[in-house]
């Protein structure tokens, strides 16, 4: 289980759900995915973005109650380059919220466009740039429906533009007693989301500002890293925060559904 929603942090090895299959591949799991440096993080920002061909659905909508959350969501993640002119960035985790159903979780257009895939499990944290200015929730929902449902979700996206609009923008989640807590619905500045297809899961993220400040005119993500950009967004670097830990809770998720999908073959 997560813990709950003002806590900050779970104790080490603490378990999203239930006893991971065998010790063995908890540690091949965490070992893999090398999160916090070396080799293995500069595959986590330089490796390639595309997907890989589908796993079994069944078996990864399924996958994340053995995972330990801090293999999910890790306590810090770094971002070489990630930032505004290529400046590393690093994330600290502040908050990790109880999974859940998908009910509230967002905004009632969002709510419609992803009604069609269901909603199995949604699992959250929130992470604070080193400054502790800017904060970003990182949203993995699960949903209940097979590839095809996934590709069709993907490609209405895709082909409406549908990551650019303002009022598809995912919810934040905040916690009190954290840099988070002030982070609103008001505070929300920059954000993606992004519908997989190798797997059954919708990838969000959603950035602002820490100090309960509103945004005018909030920016997604794949505009606010644009060069020459002068939006509040861009020049905080919060279209940063919102793609890159996007890409690397993403990647991490990406090795843990491979790593479990063939550990039994």
């Amino acid at each position: 289980m997560y813990p709950d929603a003002p806590a900050a942090a779970p104790e080490p090895g603490r378990r999203v759900r239930g006893p991971v299959r065998t010790a063995a591949a908890a540690v091949c799991l965490v070992l893999g995915l090398g999160l916090l440096g070396g080799a293995a993080a500069g595959v986590w920002l330089t490796g390639d973005s595309g997907e890989r061909p589908a796993a079994d659905y069944a078996e990864t909508r399924s996958l994340w109650r053995e995972i330990p959350v801090d293999t999910i969501f890790p306590r810090s993640l770094r971002g070489r380059g990630a930032g505004p002119g290529r400046a590393d960035r690093r994330w600290t985790r502040v908050a990790v919220a109880p999974d859940a159903d998908c009910r509230n979780a967002f905004d009632p257009s969002l709510a419609e466009v992803l009604s069609p895939a269901g909603c199995e499990r949604l699992l959250r944290a929130t992470y604070a740039d080193e400054t502790g200015s800017g904060v970003t929730t990182v949203g993995l929902l699960f949903t209940e429906t097979d590839e095809k449902g996934m590709r069709a979700l993907r490609e209405r996206f895709d082909e409406e533009d549908l990551e650019l609009r303002a009022d598809l923008m995912p919810r934040p989640y905040a916690a009190r007693g954290t840099a988070a807590a002030r982070f609103g619905d008001a505070q929300r500045a920059s954000w993606t989301v992004r519908p997989l297809t190798d797997a059954p899961v919708v990838v969000y993220t959603v950035s602002g500002f820490a100090d309960g400040r509103t945004v005018g005119e909030p920016q997604p993500a794949s505009e606010a890293v644009l060069e020459d950009q002068t939006t509040a967004p861009a020049q905080a670097g919060l279209g940063h925060d919102a793609r890159g830990i996007a890409d690397r809770i993403e990647r991490g998720l990406r090795h843990i559904v491979a790593q479990g999908t063939g550990q039994d073959r």
